[in-house]
């Protein structure tokens, strides 16, 4: 276990609760794209398949939390966008 790959996934991961927040509250698809979200879904994917085949720590829980917040706030996104089309 690197004490900076744990320093890299806290970093990246202390944003998404006040991402997941704004977008919850705001109902607003502004400032987002879905396409980066889907590729640091896929960039944490990598993570979780790298520490399964070739080093399992307790590292993966953390790239494994990562990735449910990401896929929260691209969920939220689909449903803001739902909003904004219904609302005109």
């Amino acid at each position: 276990m690197s004490i900076f790959e744990v320093a890299m996934l806290l970093c990246f991961g202390a944003a998404w609760p006040f991402s997941i927040h704004k977008s919850f509250k705001s109902r607003s698809v502004e400032g987002k794209s879905p396409v980066f979200l889907i590729v640091l879904l896929l960039g944490y994917i990598a993570g979780i398949l790298h520490k399964l085949i070739y080093s399992y720590d307790p590292v993966i829980y953390l790239y494994i939390l990562n990735f449910l917040m990401v896929s929260t706030d691209l969920t939220l996104y689909v449903r803001n966008s739902k909003l904004k089309a219904i609302k005109g």
